[in-house]
């Protein structure tokens, strides 16, 4: 038998029956369900310092096992010294068992090492149920060696899943275990 995620198997079993009764779906293709999760970091500094890319890249691809790439600026800005075509961030797209996995270590491992943490902000949804969520510093994953860490920056994490409102994204989203705050 194959190695399944804790919470595939959560959302198989618990998640889908809970929704179901919630918002009274007649089908089981109606509860919505989570499709990727992207993590991005932007490196603003990288204009002046290339190797601040690769560090980024570094990073975000130990913290999810899945090998970042890096993002490049579409437009000139002559403010910040920006060309068109400059490595200015990086980026990683997580899918199905790997999504599960970096969630899980997300809720059990990770957010309860933020410092003062009493839940993460229900307002990060756009309107189509999708969620996002900043994170200030990189050191609260388990998998960041902090002697090696040679800048403390934060990132975008985008939780985007089939719901069609905000309301039923947020209950999928809570029903995964996800701490949002108490009003």
């Amino acid at each position: 038998m194959s190695y399944v995620p804790r919470l595939k198997e959560e959302y198989k079993d618990k998640v889908i029956k809970a929704l179901t009764e919630e918002f009274s779906y007649e089908n089981v293709m109606q509860v919505p369900k989570l499709t990727k999760i992207v993590i991005s970091r932007g490196v603003g500094a990288a204009v002046a310092d290339k190797k601040l890319i690769d560090h980024a890249v570094d990073e975000l691809s130990t913290i999810t096992g899945q090998k970042a790439v890096s993002t490049i600026s579409k437009k000139d800005v002559a403010s910040f010294k920006l060309r068109k075509g400059m490595p200015i961030g990086a980026k990683v797209t997580l899918r199905g068992d790997r999504m599960y996995e970096f969630l899980d270590r997300l809720i059990t491992a990770s957010l309860p090492r933020v410092r003062d943490f009493n839940g993460i902000k229900a307002t990060g949804f756009d309107g189509r149920g999708n969620y996002n969520l900043g994170i200030t510093e990189q050191i609260i994953f388990p998998e960041i060696n902090i002697d090696k860490v040679n800048k403390i920056s934060g990132m975008d994490i985008t939780f985007v899943t089939t719901a069609p409102t905000d309301k039923e994204a947020k209950s999928l989203l809570t029903e995964l275990g996800l701490p949002f705050k108490k009003n």
